[in-house]
C-alpha cells in the first residue's frame, strides 16, 4: 500500500547507501555486475520519485574509496556502468542537476571527462540536484578539508583561533548543499560505512532489508513516512522542541 505522506514535511535532502546489488545477483545465480546493472534501474526509479515528491537533493553512495580494492574486473565493470548510466536522459527529462563528490584523481580519464560534461550539461536544471559520491569516503573528505584549512593557516589568511564548525563545513565536498535530513541504507546492514560522517550528525537513519535493485517508490515512501513519524530535536529536550513549534 502506498504510504500517505505529509507533503509539507518531505525531507529536503535524502542520502542513500545503495547496498545489496551483489547479493541480489548471487541469489539469482548471476554475476555481481548483473546486480549493479539492476541497481542503475533503481536509481532511475528513485530519482523520478524524489522529483515528484519535491526532494531538493538526493545523494547516492555509488563507489567508495575502499571499493578500489575490489577485483579489477568488477571495478572496470562499475566504471563502464557509470559511463553508460550517464548517457541516460533522466537528468534532462526530470530537470535534474547532476553533481559529483569524491576523489576524481583516481577515476579513469574517460569517466572523469564524462562526469564533468554531465555536470555542465545539467547545470541549469532546477527540479532537484542528484549528487553521486564516487571514489568517496568521509575520512578522505575530512582529511582533504583539514589540508585546505592548514594551507590557509600556513599562508596567514586564516587564524587558527578563527576556525569554527562553519569553516570545516565550507571546506567539505558538500559545501554547496544542506546536510542530509534522512539517510537510507538498503540491504540489511546497519552501519554508515564511512559516508558523510560530518554531515549526518543529526540526520534520521533508516535501515531496511530490501536489496537496492528491489528498492522502489513504495519503499522510499516507507522511509519518508518513518522520518515524518519522528521528532527531530537537534540536541534539544522534547519540551524545547514543542515550545519552538508554537
Amino acid at each position: 500500500m502506498t504510504e500517505q505522506l505529509d507533503m509539507n514535511r518531505i525531507p529536503r535532502h535524502i542520502a542513500v547507501i545503495m547496498d545489496g546489488n551483489g547479493r541480489w545477483a548471487a541469489e539469482r545465480g548471476r554475476e555481481r555486475s548483473y546486480g549493479h546493472q539492476a541497481g542503475v534501474e533503481a536509481v532511475r526509479r528513485i530519482t523520478s520519485e524524489c522529483v515528484r515528491l519535491g526532494v531538493e537533493y538526493l545523494t547516492l553512495y555509488t563507489f567508495s574509496t575502499e571499493n578500489w580494492n575490489r577485483p579489477a574486473d568488477e571495478v572496470a565493470a562499475l566504471m563502464g556502468l557509470v559511463l553508460t548510466s550517464l548517457e541516460d536522459e533522466i537528468f534532462m527529462r526530470n530537470n535534474v542537476r547532476f553533481r559529483v563528490i569524491g576523489d576524481r584523481s583516481r577515476l579513469p580519464g574517460e569517466v572523469g571527462r564524462k562526469l564533468s560534461q554531465t555536470e555542465e550539461r545539467t547545470a541549469a536544471n532546477t527540479a532537484m540536484t542528484m549528487v553521486v559520491a564516487l571514489s568517496y569516503s568521509a575520512k578522505w573528505e575530512l582529511a582533504e578539508a583539514a589540508r585546505g584549512i592548514a594551507a590557509e593557516a600556513a599562508a596567514g589568511t586564516l587564524a587558527p583561533a578563527d576556525i569554527t564548525e562553519a569553516t570545516v563545513a565550507a571546506h567539505l565536498q558538500t559545501a554547496f548543499m544542506p546536510d542530509p535530513d534522512l539517510l537510507i541504507r538498503t540491504g540489511g546492514e546497519v552501519r554508515v560505512s564511512n559516508f558523510l560522517l560530518w554531515q549526518i550528525a543529526y540526520a534520521e537513519l533508516y535501515f531496511c532489508d530490501t536489496y537496492w535493485p528491489d528498492f522502489g517508490a513504495d519503499e522510499l515512501r516507507k522511509a519518508i513516512a518513518s522520518y515524518q513519524g519522528r521528532q527531530r530535536r537537534f540536541g534539544k529536550t522534547e519540551a524545547q522542541v514543542e515550545q519552538d513549534g508554537q
